[in-house]
């Protein structure tokens, strides 16, 4: 099979060798835009249909049992559905401006909704575990003229949030669900049924999509507090589905296991449309993904019967996976794995590169990129803990900003600074104007809020955050809204949340509390009080803990690097706790690092040179793990 990119007009039969700076540059000398050959979402699915319109878009699994017989969904029929819901949607008064919210599990139909919702208007998938007043609020900012919803279902919940909170969206002129299951009401429609009655080989509105043409909001910055819409347009959105095929010599009729989630970008377009642009399928582990604990129990047996090229996810499901013996399954069509949302632990990949010795490209990005900007290059050095280099026709920088949040200067080789972006993928701004103040580093440069550095042969090294994110499982939490909760409460002073690093999540968060003088309070108290109010129980905190008086800057402020330390202590402290060497101390501390941006020093103190390899083999394989560096200082 000739390795053509269905999205690229200018490859022709070999895949382009970008292994050096020159080589790249002269690929890019084609101007992007001359190069690509759909100018939206909806050719691009359609180029990937014409690859093979017989062979399978998607192979649904309800159960996630690699012995089952998949629900299997052609790309001509995947093409077809798509422009059905296309044309659905315009005879419910959806045009080009107008925004189709979708609340869906991984069935086929959310895959359907996502794409014709973009054909038609402007997509705007929604997180379906997110609590009413998160729903509402997200609905509300993207003012949502269809809503397409799960119906009653044993086990889910979807429907009960809408009916509380539709009352609440004036705007909101029709529901249509899947698995309706319930009687004919005004304004709400069956999906199937109604979806039927349309024509699968043409949109009936005549539309035109310009690239620069508004796809889809996506929701970010975090799980809780009120969400940033991010404005994609079709070229971002393509890009992504071009940029991912390219770096992963993608080839019609390969499959992937499929369990992101289609409210993250990860799973909408780094895995979804770029499949389908490039003419391969998703094998679809139920409509709860990777949640599914089936989907990990079998995971190689799933790789052992659907032969997929690339194993991807997030870290957590990396890990997991690591952890479900092979067993003697078949797992040879593996050539790499590939993970992001958060940073992947040097050991994972140390561990995935030792059991199935391919290489591990761990990739950096977010929602205001469309995804993916940065990967380790499959025909370059891959340097673990390094998210690689910029994808083709996309650039990074290393920036110092002042105080106030403004430009001063590029950073030198290793210097630590602003990951600053741009690119085909960079979005053009939020929805709402008061989210973009400190959106942009530079005009047309992202600012991303991470700390990082660019050492000498171009590759990227994330050190840490600027904001205060926290990324538990590759989801955002933003603390600031957990915070404003703990300050409800009369007895509290100062309330910092930070990320605690975790071994399997990533980090989870921790908070810190200085109480008012003469206002004692247990911390389970606070602890209850909090999770209480707040409406994401992946934003509790796991654990409260009350201090005398929380870190301060010079103006005032207070100073989170001194607390992650301080969590990431504690935590590193517990994991050790338990090991028995004798008359050994262990001293733990944690600080910022040149290179690291925060490193873990463990001082081991009595140690006889000769047991220090055992000790040492002890504390790596319970620190590796976590994505924050360490080293071990014999004393």
């Amino acid at each position: 099979m000739e390795h053509v990119h269905p999205l690229d007009r200018l490859i022709g039969s070999a895949w382009p060798d970008l292994s050096d700076h020159a080589r790249l540059a002269a690929f890019e000398a084609s101007p992007y835009d001359e190069r690509i050959a759909a100018r939206s979402t909806y050719e691009a699915i359609a180029l990937g249909a014409a690859c093979d319109p017989k062979a399978p878009a998607i192979l649904f699994l309800p159960t996630s049992d690699p012995r089952e017989t998949p629900v299997t969904v052609s790309h001509a029929q995947f093409l077809g559905r798509v422009t059905q819901t296309a044309n659905m949607l315009a005879s419910l008064g959806i045009g080009p401006n107008d925004v189709v919210s979708i609340l869906l599990p991984l069935v086929p139909q959310s895959f359907f909704t996502l794409f014709g919702a973009q054909a038609a208007g402007i997509a705007n998938p929604v997180n379906p575990l997110l609590e009413p007043g998160q729903l509402r609020e997200i609905l509300r900012a993207a003012n949502a003229r269809v809503l397409v919803a799960l119906g009653p279902t044993a086990g889910a919940d979807i429907w009960e949030k809408v009916q509380s909170i539709r009352a609440d969206l004036p705007n909101l002129k029709a529901i249509v669900l899947v698995n309706a299951g319930v009687a004919a009401a005004e304004g709400v429609f069956d999906y199937d049924k109604l979806v039927a009655g349309f024509p699968a080989e043409r949109l009936t509105s005549g539309r035109q999509i310009a690239p620069e043409d508004t796809a889809a909001y996506f929701h970010t910055g975090g799980t809780t507090g009120t969400p940033k819409l991010v404005r994609h347009t079709h070229r971002n959105e393509v890009y992504q589905a071009w940029v991912v095929g390219l770096m992963l010599n993608a080839e019609p009729g390969r499959n992937l296991l499929f369990g992101l989630p289609l409210f993250h970008v990860g799973g909408a377009l780094t895995q979804g449309l770029a499949t389908l642009a490039t003419g391969g399928a998703m094998v679809v582990l139920s409509a709860s993904g990777w949640r599914n604990p089936n989907s990990i129990r079998n995971v190689w047996r799933l790789v052992e019967r659907y032969r997929p090229v690339t194993f991807g996810g997030v870290p957590t499901v990396l890990a997991a996976a690591l952890g479900i013996p092979v067993d003697g399954a078949d797992v040879s069509s593996l050539q790499r794995c590939s993970g992001g949302g958060s940073g992947i632990p040097v050991a994972v990949g140390k561990a995935l590169q030792e059991q199935f010795h391919t290489p591990v490209l761990e990739v950096y990005g977010m929602t205001e990129t469309s995804s993916v900007h940065t990967i380790s290059y499959m025909d370059r050095p891959v340097r673990l803990g390094s998210v690689g280099h910029p994808v083709p026709y996309s650039r990074v920088r290393i920036v110092a900003m002042d105080a106030s949040g403004n430009y001063q200067r590029d950073c030198a080789v290793d210097e630590i600074g602003v990951v600053a972006m741009q690119g085909p993928g960079v979005f053009s701004g939020y929805l709402s104007d008061k989210h973009n103040r400190d959106a942009f580093a530079l005009p047309g440069w992202v600012n991303s809020g991470d700390l990082g550095r660019l050492d000498a042969q171009g590759y990227l090294w994330i050190t840490g955050r600027a904001k205060d994110l926290i990324i538990r499982g590759g989801h955002n939490i933003d603390p600031m809204a957990i915070e404003e909760v703990f300050y409800q409460h009369p007895a509290v002073a100062l309330a910092a949340v930070v990320g605690q690093p975790d071994a399997y999540a990533g980090e989870l968060p921790v908070a810190f509390v200085q109480l008012k003088p003469g206002m004692p309070v247990e911390p389970s108290e606070l602890h209850n009080f909090v999770r209480e109010r707040t409406p994401e129980r992946a934003a509790v905190p796991v654990e409260v803990l009350l201090l005398e008086a929380l870190p301060l800057t010079a103006v005032g402020k207070v100073f989170k690097p001194s607390l992650r330390w301080n969590a990431a202590q504690r935590v590193v402290n517990q994991m050790l706790a338990d090991l028995s060497f004798g008359d050994v101390r262990l001293a733990v501390t944690v600080g910022s690092h040149a290179v690291h941006g925060s490193l873990i020093t463990v001082t081991a103190q009595g140690v006889a040179p000769a047991a220090r390899a055992g000790l040492e083999h002890q504390m790596n394989e319970r620190l590796d793990p976590l994505v924050i560096r360490h080293e071990i200082v014999w004393d």
